[in-house]
């Protein structure tokens, strides 16, 4: 089984985020993976990202968004975590700005696997201690050290 913090690097954990608009975030974020994925275009993963939000809100509750989509050109699952420094609107499904932003990307026939994650992700920000302390993280790598600790410590 694939863990989270095998998907997630420190280099893709960003605390302090000039969040905006969702569709702001979405580009910085897509721009933070296409860094480490040099064969997908940050605009594509962009669209694909922006595509799935159409289908429904990623906006979990509790200030988390957990934005993801299926990419042709990824190889294996790839994550990143960002903290907004002010939360946005995200049409999330209680009404709440988010500030927490859970990303995944997987390849596009990875289904088992990509609801396997999904559901790490959801139940581990799910958790009311450690939404709390990944919005007092106060760099990116405390920001990953979390989860890493969440993972480690068994969900």
């Amino acid at each position: 089984m694939i863990r989270l913090e095998n998907i997630l690097s420190p280099e893709r954990s960003l605390v302090n985020v000039q969040g905006g608009s969702k569709k702001r975030v979405l580009e910085q974020i897509a721009k933070v993976i296409a860094q480490d994925l040099p064969d997908l275009d940050a605009q594509v993963i962009f669209e694909s990202l922006f595509a799935r939000e159409k289908l429904g809100s990623t906006g979990f509750g509790n200030g988390i968004a957990i934005p993801h989509c299926r990419m042709a050109g990824c190889k294996s699952p790839m994550s990143a975590l960002l903290r907004l420094d002010t939360p946005i609107d995200f049409d999330a499904i209680d009404g709440e700005p988010v500030d927490l932003l859970f990303v995944l990307l997987v390849p596009e026939a990875a289904t088992d696997e990509h609801l396997e994650l999904l559901r790490q992700i959801a139940s581990m920000l799910d958790r009311d201690d450690v939404r709390e302390k990944l919005r007092q993280a106060p760099t990116n790598q405390s920001l990953y050290q979390v989860v890493v600790d969440v993972q480690q410590n068994g969900q």
